[in-house]
């Protein structure tokens, strides 16, 4: 696949316009994101930062009823009526809780957006990553995160911690070992055509030493 060289961004102008920071943390199943989304949350609040925590699919009353099923519905849904249920909540969400919270400069800290698309839809599902990624970009205006956090780990080990949660898998996490590992390999490629944009981190390491990276970036971002 060919990388995007020139990364799109939110309007600079507009009564919606991002004032705030918006973290994003994408990675695979299994990688530790919601952990990670929760230890940054707990530091910026405690440093007196108004945070929004939120996830995709989910984020809103009718994202919650998108991610049912996406993730749970337990018959056939199309590849293509897959990414549109996505870029529909996504859509939903950045207009109704995301801008809104940007706007007032408050920190939004994301479980997955649209980088994640690209990567199950666009690479695990064979969609292309150009047309899932354009699809997300006119969503939502074209709104890119300030700092995406790409925690990486083999999925042979990301399976290991979901197995050892004994929880059902829902319908991505069920998906076979290729399928994942398209996955991985989308995602890094994504962070090496967005350097600037993404934070690549060992998943493998502690929880308090990636938190401690994530911290600095951060940090870096809010001046």
């Amino acid at each position: 696949m060919t990388a995007d060289p020139a990364p799109r961004s939110a309007p600079a102008e507009g009564p919606q316009a991002a004032t705030g920071l918006f973290v994003t943390f994408e990675g695979g199943d299994g990688v530790g994101k919601t952990t990670q989304a929760a230890l940054l949350e707990e530091w910026l609040t405690d440093a007196g930062r108004t945070v929004v925590r939120t996830r995709e699919p989910g984020g809103t009353e009718v994202g919650v009823l998108i991610r049912d099923i996406v993730l749970h519905h337990r018959g056939e849904v199309a590849p293509r009526a897959e990414a549109l249920l996505y870029a529909a909540d996504r859509a939903h969400h950045i207009e109704t809780l995301v801008r809104p919270a940007l706007s007032r400069g408050e920190v939004v800290i994301q479980d997955r957006y649209l980088d994640s698309s690209v990567a199950y839809q666009g690479a695990g599902r064979v969609l292309g990553r150009d047309e899932v990624r354009d699809l997300s970009l006119w969503a939502t205006e074209g709104l890119l995160p300030d700092v995406t956090v790409l925690l990486d780990l083999d999925p042979a080990a990301a399976r290991a911690r979901l197995d050892a949660d004994d929880k059902p898998f829902d319908r991505l996490e069920a998906e076979k070992e290729h399928f994942h590992a398209r996955v991985r390999a989308e995602f890094l490629s994504l962070a090496d055509a967005e350097p600037d944009r993404f934070l690549v981190l060992d998943a493998s390491r502690p929880a308090d030493e990636l938190a401690a990276a994530v911290r600095e970036r951060v940090q870096t971002l809010l001046g």
